[in-house]
């Protein structure tokens, strides 16, 4: 799994012009499935999601987790994280997790955050979404559960 994480002040997801998810301070994730990815992908990600340190404390240092700010998440399907444009000009997504796979695994990870009692949101798996967010920071960390990177 990748993830791409963006601390916001706000951020929400519209289908179709209306809205279907909204966070205020939190983060804004937008996740990649790969084929070959499984419970340890997800236990990796909602884990790093809940302990990472991004938000700051009273010395402006980058100290704190979204549980110790009470901050939620909004949570986006992106098959195009896994996008590869090493040759040519059109980006090669085979390194995607096929739909029906990717909707199950991006659905438990929705479930594993909020077993982590974390507020998250998302949005509609395949569909075509509009996101606004206003990036706070900006910060914003990339993830995979390989540990690419």
């Amino acid at each position: 799994m990748r993830a791409v994480v963006q601390r916001v002040k706000q951020a929400s997801v519209a289908v179709d012009n209306e809205i279907v998810g909204k966070i205020n301070n939190g983060l804004l994730v937008f996740l990649g499935v790969a084929p070959d990815d499984d419970e340890k992908d997800i236990k990796y990600i909602s884990e790093k999601l809940k302990f990472l340190r991004i938000f700051e404390d009273e010395n402006e240092k980058m100290n704190l987790s979204i549980t110790d700010v009470g901050g939620q998440i909004l949570l986006i399907s992106q098959f195009t994280l896994f996008g590869d444009c090493r040759k040519g000009r059109r980006p090669d997504f085979t390194a995607s997790c096929e739909p029906v796979k990717a909707k199950k695994l991006y659905e438990d990870v929705i479930d594993a955050l909020k077993a982590h009692e974390i507020v998250t949101e998302h949005g509609i798996f395949g569909a075509d979404m509009q996101v606004e967010l206003v990036n706070d920071g900006p910060v914003t960390i990339l993830l995979d559960s390989t540990k690419l990177f």
